[in-house]
């Protein structure tokens, strides 16, 4: 009986221990790893988060970037950061769903080494080429290519990248024979197709809108399920007769072992902010479609969607490096 009680007593204990920890968290500055380099989406996204969640955590948080080997740098020194709910990574599906598959050795487990904190957004991608080019469609474009077949390059924001993976899906599809370029996140790979070394990339909305709307970069079409808000008039990959239903994510996650409270409450605040009015049309910006799900919700997701990934990764005939 003494023994039972005592279980209880400690059992209790260790309750009100994680409840007065989440209720005082936080108490100093938050990190929040970036991933990839300054411009990109990764990035973008993060700071508007950083500064939101500054305002309703009352304390700074602040957004490192660590970019390398398509989020696994970032990704590696999170996993190895204390679990005290001051350190966390962005990640998206190609990291979390797409590196197992592509690279041979990992230095994380996406499903053992994070918890999850929230998926936030869908992340669509864009099909963009100069308006100098030529082709002024995918049909036009697959033409273009095949009349320069295997002297034609295109560009992703990273080896295994989702830009990867649908860039090699046109090009299996087609027979084009186009030369992958990886580059280190999306930003240096948009700027090297304005500067005509590129013909062709498939990038974020983020990365490739501000370009698309100031007319220097054309889109032919989007990887969404649906046409993108913000450019009615361009196609889905569907709608142009290509049936592939691979749409990448954004998410936030912490290292394993941090303490649930704290991930619940960090999740309940970005759920806020992404799904209020005005933080989804800020995210629509930024090229996200908002979501927010909950932490168990984001863990389904990965379960699911990282298997329809690793098809996607075979079928487009990348071989593990």
């Amino acid at each position: 009986m003494k023994s039972t009680m005592k279980a209880l007593l400690a059992g209790a204990l260790i309750l009100l221990a994680a409840e007065a920890q989440a209720q005082a968290w936080p108490t100093k500055p938050i990190k929040l790893v970036a991933p990839y380099p300054p411009g990109g989406q990764t990035d973008v996204v993060a700071r508007y988060f950083a500064e939101k969640l500054t305002g309703v955590l009352g304390q700074q948080v602040i957004v490192e970037n660590k970019a390398g080997a398509q989020g696994m740098v970032g990704a590696e020194i999170v996993k190895n950061a204390a679990p005290d709910g001051y350190t966390f990574v962005y990640v998206n599906s190609s990291m979390m769903c797409i590196n197992p598959y592509v690279y041979k050795k990992m230095p994380y487990d996406g499903f053992k080494d994070f918890v999850p904190v929230t998926q936030h957004g869908l992340a669509p991608l864009a099909m963009v080429v100069l308006p100098t080019l030529g082709p002024k469609s995918v049909k036009e474009f697959v033409a273009w290519a095949k009349e320069r077949k295997g002297k034609v390059n295109y560009a992703s924001f990273g080896l295994g990248s989702s830009s990867h993976i649908w860039g090699e899906m046109l090009n299996q599809a087609e027979k084009l024979d186009m030369t992958h370029v990886p580059y280190k996140g999306a930003g240096p790979a948009i700027q090297d197709t304005l500067a005509g070394h590129i013909p062709v990339t498939i990038q974020d909305l983020a990365s490739s809108g501000p370009a698309i709307s100031g007319g220097k970069l054309l889109p032919l079409a989007v990887t969404s399920a649906v046409r993108w808000p913000r450019l009615p008039n361009v196609p889905t990959f569907n709608e142009v007769g290509y049936k592939i239903d691979l749409v990448g994510w954004n998410g936030i996650m912490a290292p394993a072992g941090t303490p649930k409270e704290i991930v619940e409450r960090l999740s309940a605040e970005i759920r806020k902010v992404v799904q209020a009015p005005e933080g989804k049309e800020k995210l629509l910006d930024m090229g996200l479609f908002a979501t927010g799900t909950t932490p168990a919700e984001m863990t389904e997701i990965m379960k699911t969607g990282c298997a329809a990934w690793g098809d996607a990764v075979k079928r487009a005939g990348v071989e593990p490096e």
